[in-house]
C-alpha cells in the first residue's frame, strides 16, 4: 500500500485526538483521555514542543470510509538518561485497524528512531500493556527488550492527589 511519513502539523491536531481516542478505546481506558485537540496544538507547536509527532497519510484512493487520508501517528518526545545521555521516547504508535500489517507502524516506528538517532540518542524507549500480546510480539521481533522482564524495571506514576501532595511537599522557597 502506498502511504507517506511525514511530520505531524497544527492542522492534524483534531485527527491526532481522534486517533489518540481510538487507540485509548483498544488499551479499554478511553476515560483516561482527558486531552483535547487544542491542547494537543497548543503543546505541540509551539516555541519549545512538548511532544513531536508524526503521521502515516495514505492518498485519497485509500481513505477511509469516513473520509481519512491520517491513519497513523507516532508521538514522541525527548528524554535524558543519567547513565546513556539523551533518549527519545515514544508515546504512542498508532495505525488505525483496517491498515494494520501493511508496513506502516513499522515505518512510523523506525521514523522516530532515526530522528532519535538524527539527534544523537541513544535508545528509543516505550511502554506496552502487559495484555497486549500483538504490540509486543511487534516490538520483540525487532529486537525491542522487555525491560521488566530482563532487568526488573518497574514504571511507575505520581498524578492527581497523589501529584498534588508531592508537589506541596516541596521546600518553600
Amino acid at each position: 500500500m502506498d502511504f507517506t511519513i511525514r511530520a505531524a502539523t497544527p492542522e492534524d491536531c483534531k485527527d491526532i485526538s481522534r486517533m489518540i481516542i481510538e487507540l485509548s478505546d483498544y488499551e479499554k481506558m478511553a476515560d483516561q483521555v482527558k486531552i483535547s485537540h487544542e491542547e494537543l496544538k497548543r503543546d505541540g507547536f509551539c516555541q519549545n514542543p512538548f511532544y513531536q509527532c508524526l503521521i502515516a497519510e495514505v492518498p485519497e484512493e485509500h481513505k477511509t470510509k469516513d473520509g481519512h487520508v491520517n491513519v497513523g501517528y507516532a508521538l514522541f518526545f525527548y528524554t535524558y538518561s543519567t547513565w546513556k545521555g539523551k533518549c527519545v521516547y515514544m508515546e504512542d504508535l498508532y495505525v488505525m485497524p483496517e491498515f494494520r500489517g501493511k508496513g506502516i507502524g513499522k515505518a512510523l516506528m523506525s521514523s522516530v528512531a532515526k530522528v532519535g538517532k538524527e539527534q544523537q540518542c541513544a535508545r528509543l524507549q516505550l511502554s506496552v500493556l502487559d495484555w497486549n500480546t500483538p504490540s509486543m510480539d511487534f516490538y520483540i521481533a525487532r529486537d525491542a527488550q522487555d525491560l521488566t522482564k530482563s532487568e526488573g524495571w518497574h514504571l511507575l506514576r505520581f498524578d492527581g492527589a497523589a501529584l498534588d501532595k508531592l508537589a506541596e511537599e516541596a521546600p518553600k522557597k
